[in-house]
């Protein structure tokens, strides 16, 4: 096995595809990967977090085997199927709270030690010198601030909201970037001064794979790589893998919407896996015939999914020593 390689890391978001991402990490890990630090979207951020957070292998793989996906979509009172997320989307414009994921993401991160971005600082004197002190942090996730139209990388942009980003709670920011819209309730952000609350949901509306946030700015070259894990396939021919419940005849207004959802996904970042040397620094997880939002899957196909990552991983080191 290889040991003390460097690499950057970002994670592509994808649901419970991410369970393919969290297995592409521990065969990274497993190879000898330390990540100074890691970028992620959505589910992606869960693992980013942990990561940051500086789990090892089989930590992160015992992390992933305590998370109980079918608790995820947490029904609103009653509590009744259906009732319930109707209820929810009229009133609190989500199917679902999205509680339970944000406090189980905090206990696991409480038990390694961490609780704010504080505690993620990354202070590199060899690092890039044009960057600013609200950028030096082992995590950034993504999110999407609907009532200002803007991408939102946190920590980083927390001044936006005159907030210290040194005291925000890091499993509240990975909520943030797990806001699917209307699956989940959106989260808000209160601006201290004035007291304007922001509408934040997933990331992943506008960038849901963010390989290029560790490229360094200040013209000198990478002293190591960055490592992208995508789980999301590319358009046209993989829309029925993002959504294999919808495979039935479809209306063309509910085929359009299925595309204008896939397309907000992955179409932004597809067209940046063009441009030279991005894909050199990429591996996909083929995640075949799982849906974003398939929370029902069985212990036999979850662990299916962990294993293809790590084998992708292996594959893709593989590929780099040759």
């Amino acid at each position: 096995m290889a040991t003390d390689l460097k690499a950057d890391l970002v994670l592509e978001g994808g649901g419970v595809r991410g369970l393919g991402a969290a297995g592409a990490v521990i065969g990274l890990l497993e190879e000898g990967y330390a990540f100074p630090r890691v970028a992620g979207t959505s589910v992606g951020a869960i693992a980013a977090a942990l990561v940051a957070a500086g789990v090892g292998p089989k930590e992160l793989r015992d992390i992933m085997n305590r998370l109980d996906l079918t608790r995820i979509p947490d029904r609103g009172p009653p509590g009744l199927p259906l009732l319930s997320e109707g209820i929810s989307l009229l009133g609190g414009r989500g199917a679902y709270r999205g509680d339970w994921i944000r406090d189980w993401l905090e206990r696991e991160l409480g038990d390694l030690g961490v609780t704010t971005f504080g505690q993620l600082r990354y202070d590199d004197p060899e690092g890039d010198s044009d960057l600013p002190e609200n950028k030096r942090y082992k995590l950034v996730v993504m999110a999407t601030d609907v009532t200002h139209g803007r991408l939102l990388r946190l920590p980083w942009d927390y001044w936006l909201y005159d907030l210290d980003p040194d005291e925000q709670k890091v499993a509240d920011a990975v909520r943030c970037s797990l806001s699917i819209p209307f699956y989940f309730r959106p989260c808000t952000l209160t601006h201290r001064a004035t007291g304007e609350q922001s509408v934040i949901v997933d990331g992943g509306i506008l960038s849901n794979f963010a390989v290029d946030t560790w490229d360094r700015t200040d013209g000198k070259p990478a002293r190591w790589d960055t490592i992208g894990v995508r789980i999301l396939p590319e358009l046209p021919a993989g829309i029925a893998q993002l959504f294999p419940a919808a495979a039935v005849v479809m209306s063309p207004v509910l085929r359009l919407l299925q595309q204008v959802v896939a397309t907000a996904l992955v179409g932004r970042d597809q067209t940046s896996l063009e441009r030279p040397g991005v894909r050199d620094r990429t591996f996909a997880v083929a995640c075949q015939n799982v849906g974003i939002t398939d929370f029902g899957i069985g212990e036999e196909a979850r662990e299916a999914l962990v294993e293809e990552g790590r084998q992708a991983a292996s594959e893709f080191v593989r590929r780099r020593r040759s």
